[in-house]
């Protein structure tokens, strides 16, 4: 099965409610979901990560998402416990 690739304005479009500079500023800090260099002045995004980066960041409720950030939080605390440098 070929992977769907939808441009940063498709992604935009369908994510982030036509907001080009969000996209723009998440590839910036690794917020946003994996991105493809077509070359030197476009982007795309694939369509299966894009599903996934959503997934993830969807929540039952405030409680759910709140729950999972602690566990999040204390999963690395107990990384660098583990691993000191």
């Amino acid at each position: 099965m070929a992977d769907v690739y939808l441009s940063e304005a498709e992604f935009a479009a369908r994510y982030l409610n036509g907001a080009r500079r969000t996209a723009q500023r998440w590839r910036l800090t690794g917020e946003g979901p994996p991105f493809v260099r077509l070359g030197p002045r476009r982007i795309a995004y694939r369509e299966r990560d894009c599903e996934e980066w959503a997934r993830a960041r969807t929540f039952h409720s405030r409680a759910d998402e709140c729950a999972r950030q602690e566990a999040e939080t204390r999963a690395a605390a107990k990384s660098i416990k583990a691993h000191p440098q």
